[in-house]
């Protein structure tokens, strides 16, 4: 099991779509902005600010990026890049445990 360990957690969670996707933020002893989150199933569009990173910790999901018609599957320590100022739409099959890293 990865841990991670001297880390300023952000106490109030993210809550997207109805409690359905919820994360914690906080900064990684390297000074990165990351989020680790819980999906129920369920299909969801994110827009994104800065370019992200996003693990799949455990899981199966499907995602679509921005300008592409194309469904990628992603499960248990895969991951996907995200561009900053785009989204991306997402299928979440099964419950699915995430970490995202907001890359500047």
């Amino acid at each position: 099991m990865e841990t991670l360990k001297n880390v300023e957690l952000v106490k109030k969670a993210n809550v997207y779509f109805d409690g359905n996707v919820t994360s914690r933020s906080f900064i990684d002893s390297d000074g990165s902005k990351k989020s680790l989150g819980i999906m129920m199933p369920g299909t969801y569009n994110f827009g994104t600010a800065e370019a992200e990173l996003m693990e799949i910790i455990d899981g199966n999901v499907q995602v679509k990026l921005a300008g592409s018609d194309t469904w990628n599957t992603y499960t248990a320590n895969t991951s996907f890049d995200v561009p900053a100022n785009s989204n991306f739409d997402i299928k979440v099959e099964t419950i699915t445990d995430y970490c995202c890293s907001y890359i500047k």
